[in-house]
């Protein structure tokens, strides 16, 4: 099959690329080309920014493709753009949308791709269900072949995944953790959340692509295993060789007085603070034997080896730290108080 993926050196579709690369697929890559040096030999690049329609028209002409792959696609006039270009030259539009989409506050922790999507927490998810409404009203009018993917909180080696972080990423968590500090965990670390390897998550996304059954369906795409954030944080300290510290705040505190450029109201009420297990049987039986391979505990030894022996990824947030610090000691002084 000839499959064009828009990005795809990202976290998620970089481990897709890589995959079909080995494959006797032909694969295409739309983007503007800065992480070219991490493109696998045999893949077709296309250099051009997808906003810029005609410089797209006149790289692809009315070249058609098996399958359409869109990771950066956050608004609706993105995938309006996409439907603009595409549509009649692909007989799939896979489009990845966010298992954050689903309803806030959670009704029931068990997950499907049948619950409800409504966020008020999340104007990146409200976007996103947008997204989904408009390819499905294009396929239910227009035939349109859209497939819509749900991920969670997909990881790879660049980044350890944790529930608090500032803008520059976790490092600094990291950073905090071996230096012996107290690190800021959301309500008490018992809430229930899923991780999932990026590989794994291109096996089952790979494995929807020219699948005839999931035209004009949606599918999550995660691991089954579920883990306290307790457990998480464990999981990463036993990486690093070093002890936990948490320092258990309350979700809707920490986002009423965190700055807003961190966006807790959208990261925790609207996503990481809820309790919730995906069910994914409708993937697995779209795609038999589809199963996650790679454990948290894995996984994330895996992420810090990677980031011991990539500097440059060590990024450093002294401005999250010092807020952590003035957090903790505000909530100590009140407990003085009292």
């Amino acid at each position: 099959m000839k499959i064009l993926l828009i990005g795809g050196t990202g976290t998620i579709s970089s481990a897709i690329t890589r995959q079909l690369s080995e494959s006797e697929h032909e694969t295409w890559l739309l983007n503007r080309g800065n992480r070219q040096q991490e493109v696998p030999s045999g893949i077709r690049q296309v250099i051009c920014d997808i906003n810029d329609e005609k410089k797209v028209l006149r790289q692809l002409g009315d070249t058609t493709f098996d399958c359409v792959c869109e990771f950066i696609g956050f608004l609706p006039a993105q995938v309006e753009r996409d439907y603009r270009l595409f549509a009649g030259l692909t007989r799939q539009y896979i489009y990845i949308s966010s298992a954050s989409a689903y309803h806030k506050p959670v009704r029931n922790y068990i997950i499907d791709e049948g619950t409800t999507l409504a966020n008020p927490h999340w104007q990146y998810s409200r976007d996103k269900i947008a997204c989904e409404e408009l390819l499905m009203r294009h396929y239910r009018e227009e035939g349109f072949p859209v497939t819509i993917v749900r991920p969670s909180h997909t990881y790879c080696e660049r980044s350890v995944p944790v529930g608090v972080h500032g803008l520059k990423g976790s490092w600094q968590v990291l950073k905090r953790m071996m230096e012996g500090k107290p690190v800021i965990v959301h309500g008490d670390g018992t809430t229930l959340w899923t991780m999932t390897w990026n590989e794994d998550f291109a096996r089952g996304f790979i494995g929807l692509i020219g699948n005839p059954h999931t035209i004009g369906e949606a599918f999550q795409i995660m691991s089954d295993e579920s883990l306290t954030w307790n457990q998480i944080y464990h999981c990463v300290a036993d990486a690093l060789g070093v002890e936990f510290k948490p320092y258990y705040v309350s979700s809707s505190y920490i986002a009423a007085v965190a700055p807003a450029a961190y966006d807790m109201e959208g990261n925790l009420l609207g996503d990481k603070a809820c309790t919730v297990v995906f069910d994914c049987s409708k993937l697995k039986r779209a795609v038999p034997g589809f199963q996650a391979r790679v454990r948290f505990e894995e996984g994330v030894r895996r992420c810090v080896a990677y980031l011991r022996e990539h500097p440059e990824c060590q990024v450093e947030d002294p401005e999250f730290d010092t807020w952590c610090d003035r957090l903790i000691a505000s909530l100590e002084q009140a407990k003085q108080g009292i």
